[in-house]
C-alpha cells in the first residue's frame, strides 16, 4: 500500500493508505484531524496542508477559487481536495484546535462583574453546573450553591465543529443516521465530563459532588445534544414554532458526565425557531426589560438578538456564519493566547500596529481583530465598500503581520465578514421596523458573546456592524448566556422570571420579511448602518 508521511510540530509519521480516500480522510481516519469548516468539498479552504514530496494531480477548481496563487506556488494544498495514489509526503499548516479547557478570562462575564451574583440566594447545598453550549465554544461554570458562590469556570472547543462550522452542516450531518445522532450528541457530553476532570485536577472538587447542572444554548445546538429530530430545523415551517429539546434519559448524562447519580440536570428549553434559551439567558442576565428601550446583540455562528421597545420583546435569529468567531476565516482563531485581538492605527498614519492576547508571538486573528483590520483598511481606502481590495493586495490578499505571511487577510475572509454584518443588519432593521422605532430611541445596546469581549466599537461602528448611537449607550456584556445560565442554577424566582420572559416574547422570522434580500445588499456595505426611518 502506498504510504502518507505527516510532518507536525517537526514529528513525522507514516500511514498506509488504500487509492481513492483524499488526504483529510487519510488524516481523520488515523487521528490526525486537519483544520475544517464543512464537510469535505472544498468550500471552507481551511484544511491547507504543503506537499513536500511526491507527484499529485494538479489543482481542482474548488482550490483554484479558495487558495491564492502563491499559495499555490508554494505547493499548498486542500486535504479534502487532494487524492494521491502514491506515496507522498505533506506538512498539515491549519491542525485542528485540541478542545482544551482554560480558565473564562476575568471579563468573559462583564454583566455579573464578580464572582458572587447579589441578591441571589440558592436554597441548596453541594455544587451546581452552568453550561452554555455554543455552536462554537462550550462554556461553564462551577457553584457553591450554599454560599451562592462562583469558584471557577472553563471555556473549550465545541468538538461537534469537526461536523462544520456552521449550525446546518451539522444537523445534515446528524440527520444521516441515528448513529449519526447519537455520535454528535455524545461529543459535548465528554468534552464537558474532560472539562470536570480538568477542574477536579486543579481544584479538588469532584464531579460526583455536583447535584445540579443548568443547560442553555442555541436550538440547534440543544437540538443535537437532546438528540431530538434534527430534520425539524432544516424545514422552514418549523422555524417560528417551539422546538422540544426534551432529555429523555437524564441517567445516561449523569454516567458520562459522573455526576451525583441523583443530580437534577435541566435543558432550559429554546423559545422557538433558530432563538435559543441562550438568547431569554442573555436578556435575563442583563435585564433587557428592566430599561425603557434596549437591543441586545449575542454575536456568534448562530446570532440572536432582541429588541425591547418598552413594551414588547421580539427576538429573531440571524445566520452570522463562523465570521464572528473566525472559524472560517484562513487567518483566524479563537480569542485565546496568540490572538490578534485590537489593531490601532497610528497616529502619524504611518501603519497599524495589534495587540495580541497573551502577548508573545501573533498567531492570528480573532473576531474583534478582524473587525479593526477591515475597518482600517477602509479608512486607508486599500479596502472599497463593496470590499473589494485595491492594488496591490487584489490577487493574493492583505499580510497582517509582515513577520509571517501565513497571517493573511484574503478577499474571502472580507465577503465572510461582509455576510455576517449584512445579516445582523437586517435583523436590527426588521425589529425596529416592526416595532416602529428608530436607531436613535436604543437607550442601550447590549454587545454579547466572546467576540464582544474585545470589541472596538467605534470600529464596528464604521463598518456597519452596530448602530450609530453615542458609545456611551453601547455595553460590553460578555456572555450573558453563561451569565443567565447561573441566574437560573441558583434562583427558583429567576426561573419563573425566565418563563415570563418566554410568555411576552414575540419571534419574527427574517425569512418572512418581504423586504429580506434588499436590506441584505444594502448591508453587505462597508458603511455605516443605515436604518430605514419609520
Amino acid at each position: 500500500m502506498p504510504k502518507l508521511t505527516v510532518v507536525t510540530d517537526n514529528r513525522a509519521r507514516e500511514i498506509p493508505f488504500s487509492h481513492g480516500s483524499s488526504v483529510r480522510e487519510v488524516l481523520d481516519a488515523a487521528g490526525l484531524q486537519v483544520r475544517s469548516g464543512c464537510r469535505g468539498n472544498g468550500a471552507c479552504g481551511l484544511c491547507l496542508v504543503q506537499i513536500e514530496a511526491g507527484n499529485v494531480h494538479g489543482p481542482t477548481k474548488n482550490e483554484h477559487l479558495v487558495l491564492s496563487a502563491e499559495q499555490l506556488g508554494q505547493n499548498i494544498r486542500l486535504a479534502c481536495q487532494l487524492t494521491p495514489k502514491n506515496d507522498l509526503l505533506i506538512r498539515v499548516i491549519n491542525t485542528v484546535s485540541k478542545p482544551n479547557w482554560r480558565d473564562l478570562p476575568p471579563d468573559h462575564l462583564a454583566c455579573t462583574h464578580s464572582h458572587h451574583l447579589s441578591g441571589i440566594q440558592s436554597t441548596e447545598t453541594g455544587y451546581g453546573l452552568a453550561v452554555d453550549v455554543g455552536t462554537t465554544h462550550i462554556s461553564l461554570s462551577l457553584w457553591d450553591l450554599e454560599h451562592s458562590n462562583r469558584l471557577f469556570g472553563r471555556i473549550g472547543l465545541n468538538p461537534q465543529s469537526r461536523y462544520g462550522t456552521d449550525v446546518v452542516t451539522r444537523l445534515i450531518a446528524a440527520g444521516e443516521s441515528p448513529e449519526a445522532v447519537r455520535r454528535i450528541a455524545r461529543m459535548p457530553l465528554d468534552a464537558i465530563y474532560k472539562a470536570l476532570l480538568d477542574m477536579y485536577a486543579l481544584h479538588n472538587v469532584s464531579p460526583r459532588e455536583i447535584t445540579r447542572v443548568s443547560i442553555v444554548g442555541n436550538t440547534p445546538m440543544l437540538a443535537l445534544l437532546t438528540e431530538t429530530d434534527p430534520q425539524i430545523l432544516l424545514q422552514p415551517r418549523f422555524w417560528t414554532q417551539p422546538v422540544d429539546c426534551r432529555l429523555d434519559d437524564p441517567q445516561t448524562w449523569v454516567s458520562v458526565m459522573g455526576i451525583h447519580p441523583e443530580a437534577a440536570i435541566d435543558v432550559i428549553s429554546p423559545f422557538a425557531g433558530f432563538v435559543g434559551s441562550d438568547l431569554l439567558a442573555g436578556v435575563l442576565a442583563t435585564g433587557l426589560t428592566d430599561h425603557p428601550t434596549g437591543l441586545l446583540i449575542d454575536f456568534g455562528t448562530n446570532s440572536e438578538i432582541a429588541l425591547w421597545d418598552g413594551n414588547t420583546l421580539r427576538v429573531t435569529s440571524a445566520a452570522g456564519g463562523p465570521a464572528f468567531e473566525s472559524c472560517g476565516i484562513q487567518c483566524g482563531m479563537p480569542a485565546e493566547a496568540g490572538a490578534i485581538y485590537r489593531i490601532d492605527q497610528q497616529q502619524d498614519s504611518t501603519g497599524f500596529h495589534f495587540q495580541v492576547i497573551g502577548g508573545g508571538e501573533a498567531k492570528g486573528l480573532c473576531g474583534s481583530g478582524l473587525v479593526d483590520l477591515i475597518a482600517y483598511l477602509r479608512s486607508t481606502g486599500d479596502l472599497t465598500p463593496t470590499g473589494k481590495f485595491a492594488t496591490p493586495y487584489a490577487r493574493d490578499g492583505f499580510v497582517v503581520n509582515q513577520n509571517s505571511s501565513d497571517i493573511r487577510l484574503t478577499i474571502g475572509d472580507v465577503d465572510m465578514l461582509q455576510r455576517a454584518k449584512a445579516a445582523i443588519g437586517v435583523g436590527i432593521n426588521t425589529l425596529l421596523a416592526k416595532a416602529k422605532m428608530k436607531a436613535e430611541e436604543l437607550s442601550r445596546i447590549c454587545v454579547c458573546g466572546a467576540f464582544g469581549r474585545h470589541l472596538n466599537t467605534r470600529n464596528a461602528q464604521l463598518i456597519g456592524l452596530l448602530p450609530d448611537v453615542p458609545p456611551e449607550r453601547i455595553e460590553l456584556c460578555g456572555n450573558t448566556a453563561l451569565a443567565g445560565c447561573e441566574h437560573l442554577l441558583l434562583s427558583p424566582i429567576k426561573r419563573v422570571d425566565m418563563e415570563s420572559l418566554r410568555n411576552r416574547a414575540v419571534i419574527v422570522n427574517l425569512s418572512q420579511a418581504s423586504d429580506f434580500e434588499t436590506l441584505f445588499v444594502e448591508n453587505l456595505y462597508l458603511q455605516p448602518l443605515r436604518v430605514d426611518e419609520t
